[in-house]
């Protein structure tokens, strides 16, 4: 063979072994598949990307508490620092990933959350008009009035009062009426960023309190009434697998109830940039 001959054959060789990949057939992906709750929360300012102290801390309670009950979680993806306007990237993030949620999942429930800074994030994302001056640049649209029949609960924990939003020159945050007899707001007694005054200290004392097993308490039960029962069991006969006693929900906390997530991704929707203290408290 002449010295020539020993490239070609083994570009002839790595020419046949490329064409024979290439023809071959491409395994199936499994899509993920869809939870019976996610949780989609927002972390308050200056906390690390995730879910923050006050999300782990409420999403590990809700998990407690829904038994067999699958449960997957969505940090929403924004800066959450002190520059307030930001927010609406959290605002926009939230808004498309619960209509992709709501098409791709449509059994899901999904229990929406924020904490601060995130919980006017939240607060924004649920309201069913964006206020004038907090688009910031961003076409940003309220989502259907048909995914509120995704969301179970919405829970949220030290949003900022009208007096500190109008403090940073933000619009007021107001649950949209569709989501407002779902939801439960949380505001420890002195908290400044929701009760208007007090020591700032007790913006962090949400977990100590209990008003984050008083909102799983809340959420869990929404989600129970929401979830179609299983059928009773014929009289003497016993329960099979998957076909489990029928449970009684339990009844709802009322402290600081206000009233109350893939295919093709949706474009941005939803109100204005929300505020965050000075620091703030990072599931799964």
């Amino acid at each position: 063979v002449k010295a020539y001959a020993l490239p070609v054959l083994l570009c002839a060789a790595t020419t046949s072994t490329w064409a024979a990949l290439l023809t071959a057939p491409t395994p199936a992906v499994s899509a993920e598949p869809c939870p019976d709750v996610e949780v989609v929360f927002a972390r308050g300012t200056d906390e690390a990307p995730g879910l923050g102290d006050v999300g782990e801390n409420f999403v590990d309670a809700l998990r407690a508490r829904l038994g067999s009950k699958s449960l997957a979680v969505y940090p929403v993806d924004y800066p959450a620092t002190m520059s307030f306007p930001r927010a609406v990237d959290g605002i926009s993030d939230a808004g498309a990933h619960i209509e992709q949620t709501a098409a791709a999942c449509p059994k899901t429930q999904m229990v929406l959350g924020g904490y601060s800074q995130g919980a006017a994030v939240m607060g924004f994302v649920t309201a069913n008009q964006v206020p004038e001056g907090a688009r910031i640049g961003q076409d940003l649209q309220p989502m259907p009035a048909e995914v509120a029949n995704h969301v179970a609960a919405v829970a949220l924990f030290g949003k900022p009062a009208s007096q500190f939003m109008s403090m940073i020159n933000q619009p007021a945050v107001t649950i949209g009426p569709l989501y407002a007899p779902k939801a439960i707001e949380m505001c420890v007694p002195n908290d400044p960023i929701c009760a208007g005054s007090g020591d700032f200290s007790a913006h962090r004392q949400y977990q100590q309190i209990g008003m984050i097993d008083q909102a799983a308490d809340f959420s869990a039960n929404r989600i129970a009434a929401a979830t179609p029962p299983t059928p009773s069991p014929a009289p003497g006969s016993t329960p099979g697998p998957g076909h489990p006693p029928t449970a009684t929900p339990a009844p709802v906390h009322s402290t600081a109830p206000s009233t109350s997530q893939s295919p093709t991704p949706a474009a941005s929707h939803h109100p204005g940039p929300p505020p965050g203290p000075a620091s703030e408290l990072s599931t799964q």
